[in-house]
Formats: C-alpha cells, sequence, structure tokens
C-alpha cells in the first residue's frame, strides 16, 4: 500500500508575504519543519513539495521531491479540493497524506499515528485536531455550547475540536467519492497547544519564532 505525502506551497501569501520561506531567528525556515517531521515517518513513501514557483527547489529539503503545480492554483479562491485535486492526478498513491507548513512544531509521531489508524482500514481518514473546552458564544451572542443561566465547568463541557492543518491522512478513494480528505469514519489524533500552532498572521509568526527558540531549541 502506498502512502505518499503533499505539501501545498503558495509563495504569494496575503497576510504574511513569503510566509512558507519566512526565516525564524536563526534562520530556518518555516517550509523546513514539516518536511523533516514528515521525512521522520519511514511509512511514506514519498515527499513532495508542490508549488507554481521553481525557486521553493531550494527550500527543499534532502529527499523531499519538488512537483510544480499551475500557477491558476495560487488564487485567493482555491481551495484545498482543488489542490488535492490537481496532486492526485499528477501523483498516483492508495493514501495521501496533506501537511502543511503552516504548523511547524507538528510531531512526526501524530502523522505517524494518524497513518496507522488508515492504514489498519478502522478509519477512512484521519486529522489532528486541538481539543477545546471553553465557553463559546456565536457571532449573535448565543451560547454555542452551554447554558448561560447554569454555566458549567469548564471542564465538565463536552470537548469540541478544532483542526489543525498539520496533517490529513485520507484513502485515494474518500476523496474520489466525496471530494474532501475527510471521511464519514474519521480518526481524530489530539495535539498539544504548541503542536497546534499554526501560522495565519504576522503576530502568529512572531509567537511561533518564540516558542522555537525558547522552547523547540531548549528540549
Amino acid at each position: 500500500m502506498k502512502t505518499v505525502a503533499l505539501i501545498p506551497i503558495k509563495l504569494n501569501s496575503e497576510r504574511v508575504p513569503g510566509k512558507n520561506i519566512k526565516p525564524f531567528f536563526d534562520g530556518t525556515p518555516l517550509m523546513y519543519f514539516i518536511q523533516r517531521s514528515l521525512l521522520e515517518v519511514h511509512e511514506i513513501d514519498d515527499i513532495y513539495v508542490f508549488c507554481s514557483d521553481k525557486s521553493i527547489r531550494g527550500y527543499c529539503v534532502e529527499g523531499v521531491k519538488f512537483l510544480v503545480r499551475s500557477s491558476d492554483l495560487d488564487t485567493a479562491q482555491t481551495t484545498p479540493a482543488n489542490i488535492i485535486r490537481s496532486f492526485m492526478e499528477k501523483v498516483e498513491s492508495d493514501i495521501y497524506i496533506t501537511a502543511h507548513a503552516t504548523s511547524p512544531f507538528i510531531s512526526s509521531s501524530a502523522i505517524l499515528d494518524c497513518l496507522k489508524a488508515v492504514v489498519s482500514g478502522e478509519y477512512d481518514s484521519a486529522f489532528t485536531a486541538n481539543r477545546i473546552k471553553k465557553l463559546l458564544w456565536n457571532e449573535q451572542r448565543i451560547a454555542f455550547n452551554f447554558d448561560p443561566a447554569n454555566i458549567p465547568r469548564t471542564q465538565d463541557l463536552p470537548p469540541l475540536f478544532a483542526e489543525v492543518g498539520a496533517a490529513y491522512v485520507f484513502r485515494k478513494e474518500v476523496f474520489a467519492s466525496t471530494g474532501r480528505r475527510i471521511g464519514v469514519n474519521p480518526y481524530i489524533r489530539e495535539v498539544s497547544d504548541i503542536e497546534a500552532t499554526d501560522i495565519d498572521y504576522p503576530e502568529d509568526f512572531e509567537i511561533a519564532n518564540l516558542i522555537y527558540k525558547e522552547i523547540i531549541l531548549k528540549r
């Protein structure tokens, strides 16, 4: 059973220009980390950086392949499904892993757990997620997950799970039949708050830079 990992990279990020290759304080580019985590999962047969700009080759770690994609996929209207579908048309596999450079601190063990869950046949897909136990309100100022007249302890709330874009694992036929990277019977791999670090805005990058400097490098 073949397993292939896809790292989609776009260099024209609107909110954080050059985000995926932006260096941390010691010069390490952001996209380095997800490549290393994937390379540590020896059950993955091939790892691809999927980008329209060939200059990204210089940021690919040894053992990671580069595959050029259409610049049509670099627009703000492009969806993850659009990118996955294009990649699957170019690279054949039984199981696909979509991993994002914007989650730099995901562990290889989390990725491996997701892969094992899908390989086992018990689940049709898997994804990394952060457990949330907080009092939540929607935009209409209506309590989402609790009764304001009877406020519970947060530890007694039923858990909710926020997707972490670090890893999505799915069988080929799941995407073919649903057009989704998460099927109808997914395995949810909980990750720590540090692993759940996601970079969308400039301040997220600064926080990640501090985590890298003060926590990751000191482990």
